[in-house]
């Protein structure tokens, strides 16, 4: 490595940890593990049992698991076939879900006939369909995949017809006023600004179908007999009693949903340009 590359990656370095919200993250994580690793060892030091804390394995022991857990080929199969399914279902989602809320925004009738329904249909949660879906679609793994793409749908078209429905009518009249074609009106006013809600939605959509797609890996069995996706990995591993290894996947899964939302946010980042002014 020469000696100018050599100064480069110490001043990336030092800019990451001279970012105060990195250190102040990085700080409450540190805090977060050491009390939670003096409430496991409470009762051992002084023979009182801090109440939830205590009865959870401490993060040390959480570690060594985690360390017997990633050579393992179905730990990391769970993984990939619980990534599959979200992002089969998120993207099916989005692909449906952002021309209809677009097209309830921008033309009356068509939200006169479909919102009543979706409304109706709307506050049914997704685990509620797990039992219909098995019996609807062939295999267990298009279940899990419907009851996903649910999982998404709803928030994707809420968040869309809001957004669309929120953007100033005085610009749409100020382009009309110029000759703006209905076209030119969609593609320069109302999707651009309907934008930010679709990433918005589309964040939040995420976090609700890495919720459901465990979920319903649990009910279903995941669909296979082994790796059967990270919440088959819990579910299995509760039943066997082994609660370090839960814990392993639970973090899995919140590791695993922060990296999808991580991927939303920049690619949000990176198709408005215009946010970054503010």
């Amino acid at each position: 490595m020469t000696q100018s590359s050599k100064k480069e990656n110490g001043g990336i370095l030092k800019r990451i940890f001279s970012d105060l919200t990195l250190r102040r993250g990085v700080a409450s994580i540190l805090i977060f593990l050491t009390l939670w690793e003096i409430g496991f060892r409470f009762h051992e030091w002084f023979g009182v049992m801090v109440p939830f804390v205590g009865k959870i394995d401490a993060p040390t022991l959480v570690v060594a698991r985690w360390r017997e857990v990633v050579l393992q080929p179905g730990y990391w199969e769970s993984w990939y076939l619980s990534f599959g399914r979200v992002f089969f279902g998120f993207l099916v989602a989005q692909v449906i879900g952002i021309p209809f809320g677009l097209a309830m925004a921008v033309n009356k009738n068509f939200r006169g006939l479909f919102f009543p329904p979706f409304e109706i249909l709307r506050p049914i949660p997704p685990l509620a369909w797990v039992p219909a879906s098995i019996i609807f679609w062939p295999t267990t793994e298009l279940s899990i995949m419907f009851v996903t793409f649910l999982g998404a749908f709803y928030t994707v078209v809420i968040n869309v017809l809001g957004g669309a429905r929120s953007i100033d009518i005085q610009y749409l009249r100020a382009a009309q006023s110029m000759g703006a074609t209905r076209w030119d009106l969609f593609r320069k006013i109302i999707l651009p600004g309907t934008m930010p809600s679709i990433f918005i939605g589309a964040a939040v959509g995420m976090g609700i179908t890495w919720e459901v797609v465990l979920a319903a890996e649990m009910i279903s069995g995941g669909g296979q007999q082994s790796g059967g996706g990270l919440g088959f990995f819990i579910w299995s591993s509760y039943m066997g009693g082994v609660m370090d290894q839960v814990i392993v996947g639970m973090i899995s899964i919140g590791l695993a949903g922060y990296i999808s939302s991580s991927l939303i946010r920049y690619l949000g980042h990176i198709s408005m340009p215009w946010r970054r002014m503010f």
